[in-house]
């Protein structure tokens, strides 16, 4: 089977009701990244950070998987399909996708301050003040905050490279390191961006620019490839 490798961003779970920060005037929800998406801001007000996740977690509970989600899935019946998502929702996984690496963790999880590979399912959407890790450390969400490390990009570069086909969805490729996963991609590898702002490109080859939604897009290119295999 070919090896697809797929990369989303924001743009692939808007369509499902999940607001991004790039389209509400850099404001999410209200708040000013620096308030509740670094280091800093878990230092000077914990509680206002659970709080803030504990309301997308809420969010993300009621949120359904979209059509672009279940093409990526269909997809999957005839290529060897990884997907590499800047999202932290679990809408790819409850579409049936399998082969799903986290670039910036996952919302519905949290982990230890004191040692970062105790990591845990939080039960319901709520994560408190006064929840400890096994070793006694106030549990955080298990997000990669502005001005962190990103763990999984050496990971997500070593899968990138071995890409035959390779499709971005919904991402403005403004957001390092994952954008530059690109650069990994081999260049005979046939390439698709499908956003509706898909900025031009014009150093990457066999790149194929698709603007429109994730939604309307993938779906065509989907049954596109797979008529390419018969």
């Amino acid at each position: 089977m070919q090896k697809i490798v797929v990369l989303t961003g924001a743009g692939i779970s808007a369509e499902s009701g999940i607001r991004t920060f790039r389209d509400s005037d850099g404001l999410w929800e209200e708040h000013r990244i620096e308030d509740v998406a670094t280091p800093q801001a878990w230092h000077r007000n914990p509680e206002l950070v659970l709080e803030f996740y504990n309301q997308r977690r809420k969010q993300l509970l009621s949120a359904q998987p979209n059509a672009a989600h279940f093409a990526l899935n269909r997809l999957a019946d005839f290529f060897d399909v990884h997907i590499i998502t800047q999202n932290v929702d679990d809408l790819h996984e409850r579409s049936g996708s399998k082969n799903v690496l986290h670039l910036h963790g996952e919302l519905k999880k949290c982990r230890s301050t004191s040692d970062a590979s105790l990591i845990y399912d939080v039960k319901g959407w709520e994560l408190k003040m006064g929840e400890t890790c096994e070793k006694g450390s106030q549990l955080r969400p298990h997000i990669v905050w502005f001005g962190e490390d990103v763990p999984q990009i050496i990971e997500a570069a070593r899968i990138a490279s071995t890409a035959e086909i390779f499709v971005v969805i919904g991402t403005s490729m403004k957001v390092y390191p994952a954008a530059g996963l690109l650069d990994y991609v081999p260049q005979y590898s046939p390439k698709y961006l499908i956003d509706p702002d898909a900025p031009t490109i014009s150093w990457i080859s066999n790149l194929e620019i698709i603007k429109e939604k994730a939604g309307k897009g993938l779906p065509v290119l989907v049954e596109k490839l797979i008529k390419q295999l018969h």
